[in-house]
């Protein structure tokens, strides 16, 4: 700790009502419904980063619930109705971002899940489930979701002999949803201090303490909303890192893609911004070593990214080039079920997204929130 002055004292550090750990989309939306449920609470939200450290701005970006292989694999891990729950909150996740923050570039492009021949044993497993799906989604989304593409050569795509379509997802821009949230906190009093890490807290009975790395605060309640970097502060949690490591090429002539796409049961994952192509994913490739919370990019990965850029996805592009790269920390589990739970009388956990943050995240805040605060539990 270092020696804060006075005036820090009483008008930085005084202390709150409620803190929120994590200012990506989960935590400034709990942070968001707090006030909503308690305008007059002093809420203050903790970020380690200078920006948001997860995934939320880190993402590429994919307003999607789900390819049809991702979920025909889940319904071999998860009973049913667990599953149409889990899709039925990305579901009204995304509809609920659509209408409250206007302006993110959100694009209804339509997804498309690509098989090539060393796929034939997943897709025929698909095709024999795509009707039930249909069936169960139907009732969530209003019509029909996945269909046959017929057309494989239209993106321009080597060795890609079928595609299934998935009408209802798209994308958006991640970095204007979060200066949107931002905003939104700002407006409603809430703040955001950068560059506070927390270390750990201790809970008496008069309040929580919490330490970051440089300064010590008060709270009534306390929410961590950390997600990837969850064990580092609840170390008995079913969730570990995940680091999704992703590429953009420089502007192209002629691109073709236009849409989201998955691959290889979503573990790659791509999409045009313009006349750019982001391509993410690969971390099968080397499991182990992606179960960090270290962003540093690998050999490995993203030698993989590009061999699929360069072979499968853009081959008739000979000059291609890469002009950005970077990486991301999800957070996973055994169970592909949020954890949104009381850690003590007064702390809340709202982790293991499972890399749907875009879609869920406004949604698990909320219901964080109502938690924390004493509500009834959202109906989600």
């Amino acid at each position: 700790m270092i020696q804060t002055s006075f005036w820090e004292k009483t008008a930085f550090l005084k202390p709150r009502d409620f803190i929120v750990i994590g200012s990506g989309i989960t935590g400034l939306s709990t942070a968001l419904r707090i006030a909503e449920l308690n305008p007059t609470a002093s809420i203050a939200v903790l970020e380690r980063g200078m920006l948001p450290s997860g995934a939320s701005t880190k993402n590429a970006g994919f307003a999607c619930f789900g390819s049809l292989s991702e979920l025909v694999a889940d319904l071999d891990n998860m009973p049913e109705g667990e599953l149409l729950k889990l899709i039925e909150m990305r579901w009204r996740g995304l509809e609920l971002l659509k209408s409250n923050f206007p302006g993110i570039d959100f694009d209804p492009c339509g997804g498309f899940e690509l098989f090539t021949p060393q796929d034939a044993v997943l897709y025929e497993k698909c095709m024999q489930s795509m009707k039930a799906f249909n069936q169960k989604l139907k009732n969530i989304v209003g019509s029909t979701v996945f269909s046959q593409i017929r057309e494989t050569n239209r993106f321009g795509f080597k060795g890609v002999n079928h595609i299934i379509q998935n009408q209802y997802e798209g994308a958006l821009n991640p970095g204007k949803l979060m200066r949107k949230l931002i905003s939104r906190c700002r407006k409603a009093g809430i703040e955001i201090f950068t560059g506070a890490e927390v270390e750990s807290w201790n809970e008496t009975a008069n309040a929580i303490t919490v330490q970051t790395k440089y300064h010590e605060l008060q709270t009534e309640h306390l929410i961590v909303a950390v997600n990837g970097f969850a064990q580092q502060l609840l170390t008995d949690m079913d969730v570990r890192p995940a680091r999704a490591q992703v590429l953009i090429t420089k502007p192209l002539k002629n691109l073709k893609v236009k849409g989201t796409f998955h691959y290889d049961r979503g573990y790659y994952y791509f999409r045009h911004i313009g006349n750019r192509l982001l391509l993410g994913g690969g971390r099968n490739l080397d499991s182990a070593a992606e179960t960090t919370t270290n962003a540093a990019l690998t050999n490995t990965i993203q030698n993989g990214l590009e061999k699929l850029l360069r072979e499968v996805i853009l081959p008739e592009h000979e000059n291609l080039e890469i002009e950005h790269r970077w990486s991301g920390i999800m957070g996973v589990g055994n169970s592909k079920k949020v954890i949104v739970k009381k850690v003590s009388d007064r702390v809340v956990c709202a982790v293991r997204l499972g890399g749907m943050g875009v879609a869920i995240g406004s949604l698990i805040g909320k219901e964080a929130a109502e938690l924390s605060c004493g509500k009834n539990k959202s109906d989600i």
